[in-house]
């Protein structure tokens, strides 16, 4: 994995939006998370898949509807501020 990209799970554990990168994992390989980049929309099928700044992700969590895009990348799981530095809520359509 390259310093520009982090994998998918990962991400979503550091951005705290799941209690363990487990979670996280077995959300992801559910096929449960869109992932758009440069216009293109797929669904990510493992947890390995690569999240990049600028991309963004659409997963319904807890009743709700979750769009985000990616602003950084984080080099950890910080407290709850630290983690929503690392997205910003996507504009609804």
């Amino acid at each position: 994995m390259s310093e520009d990209s982090a994998r998918a799970d990962v991400w979503l554990w550091r951005a705290r939006f799941f209690k363990t990168r487990s979670l996280a994992a077995r959300f992801v390989d559910d096929g449960r998370v869109r992932l758009t980049r440069a216009g293109q929309e797929n669904r990510l099928d493992k947890c390995a898949r690569p999240v990049k700044v600028g991309d963004a992700l659409v997963f319904a969590l807890g009743g709700k509807l979750i769009a985000v895009t990616v602003a950084a990348l984080g080099e950890r799981r910080g407290p709850p501020a630290e983690a929503r530095t690392l997205y910003s809520p996507l504009d609804a359509p």
